[in-house]
């Protein structure tokens, strides 16, 4: 299954909607995902489910990628 990751590129950064990246992971759930992305330092702030349409609707941006760990 992939996971959209909302996250700041780092753990001390205070979250904030201008700043907030993404990045697709595939994994099994949401605790698998926050385990593969533990080492990178990362402050997560959400990590969410993407499946059927709006995977189909993700797929199409240019931005897409899933990161492959």
């Amino acid at each position: 299954m992939v996971f959209k990751v909302y996250f700041q590129e780092s753990i001390t950064q205070v979250p904030v909607r201008e700043k907030t990246k993404t990045v697709y992971v595939e994994g099994e759930s949401v605790r698998d995902v926050r385990n593969k992305l533990a080492d990178h330092g990362y402050n997560i702030e959400f990590v969410q489910a993407v499946e059927n349409d709006y995977l189909e609707y993700e797929q199409q941006n240019e931005d897409y990628k899933v990161l492959e760990i």
